[in-house]
């Protein structure tokens, strides 16, 4: 099992360009995809998808293009799109089973996998409820469970967590990796804690671009001596987040303690403490942000390119758009 990015780009309308030269391979385990928003991650989801063909450079599964041929990865994949939409009138058992019949998936096989997801997912007592009257975390968890449905292979799941309360949030974590001893797992996700308990590779990306890529003692490495703590007056809060990269504060009786990300000490009294993932990841965008050019933006990239028309939706659009 082998996914391969080769140099993806990808413009929209009016030279917008929300990819640049993507480059990435990707093997069995779970890859945690972190960056700001705008910076490319749900457009790379929706080309890994087939949902959306890049302007120029290709993926391939297996060594299989997928641009050539959807069907080969289709067949194997699990996707929960960002903005997961449903049929508000069906209740779960029929949503699934909709989307099972869409995908090719037996129907004794439909019949063995909805109740055990139904139960996976805590939605048992509530699976014979009209899915409109479903609280977002319910829709969130309903969204997970379809993109389990055909037990894929390869699973990408855009803000899975997002909408969930912290035991479910564990318990979402806990099942992704469960599931990626056998999988390629794709976790796409703007919260950091979740990407640093369970992702055994990260990417971090912005402005199209994928700045590093690596396990997380990878990332943390070069941010390590760059991280401290030290305890400001509230007054010098505002002064501090101006001119220096915090990345937490803590109020406390005797002021705030701030983390800072920085070269140097930061002052008087400052500790040196061990990164996290969090700091890193600060700590990169603010590099980038420094090392671009002024002109640099969504017109970086040369003229010309080739723009492919977006793939005709296959049956996971219907997991993507609202009805």
């Amino acid at each position: 099992m082998k996914l391969s990015i080769h140099r993806v780009a990808k413009c929209y309308a009016h030279d917008v360009w929300a990819l640049n030269d993507f480059q990435l391979d990707i093997g069995p385990g779970i890859l945690g995809l972190l960056g700001p928003n705008g910076a490319g991650k749900s457009t790379l989801m929706r080309i890994l998808a087939t949902i959306t063909r890049p302007t120029r450079g290709h993926v391939t599964w297996d060594g299989i293009e997928l641009a050539t041929y959807p069907d080969r990865l289709r067949t194997v994949l699990g996707y929960l799109p960002q903005d997961f939409g449903v049929y508000p009138n069906l209740n779960a058992i029929e949503f699934l089973e909709y989307l099972a019949a869409i995908r090719g998936v037996d129907r004794r096989t439909t019949r063995q996998r909805i109740p055990a997801l139904l139960e996976l997912f805590n939605l048992t007592d509530v699976c014979r409820r009209p899915l409109g009257g479903y609280s977002g975390g319910m829709k969130q968890r309903v969204g997970i469970a379809q993109a389990l449905l055909n037990d894929p292979r390869l699973l990408i799941v855009d803000e899975p967590t997002a909408g969930l309360d912290p035991e479910e949030r564990v318990r979402i974590r806990n099942l992704l990796s469960e599931l990626s001893s056998q999988r390629v797992v794709i976790l796409s996700t703007h919260i950091v804690s979740d990407v640093e308990a369970v992702a055994a590779n990260l990417a971090i990306m912005a402005k199209g671009r994928l700045l590093i890529h690596g396990s997380l003692d990878a990332l943390l490495q070069p941010v390590v001596g760059k991280v401290w703590e030290t305890v400001v007056a509230s007054a010098q809060l505002e002064e501090a987040r101006k001119n220096r990269l915090v990345s937490g504060c803590t109020r406390r009786a005797d002021g705030v303690r701030l983390r800072i990300v920085a070269e140097a000490s930061p002052g008087p009294g400052a500790e040196q403490v061990f990164p996290t993932l969090e700091d890193a990841y600060l700590y990169y965008l603010a590099d980038q942000r420094e090392s671009t050019p002024a002109s640099a933006g969504t017109g970086s990239i040369p003229p010309q390119p080739r723009r492919d028309e977006d793939s005709t939706a296959h049956s996971l659009s219907a997991a993507s758009n609202s009805r």
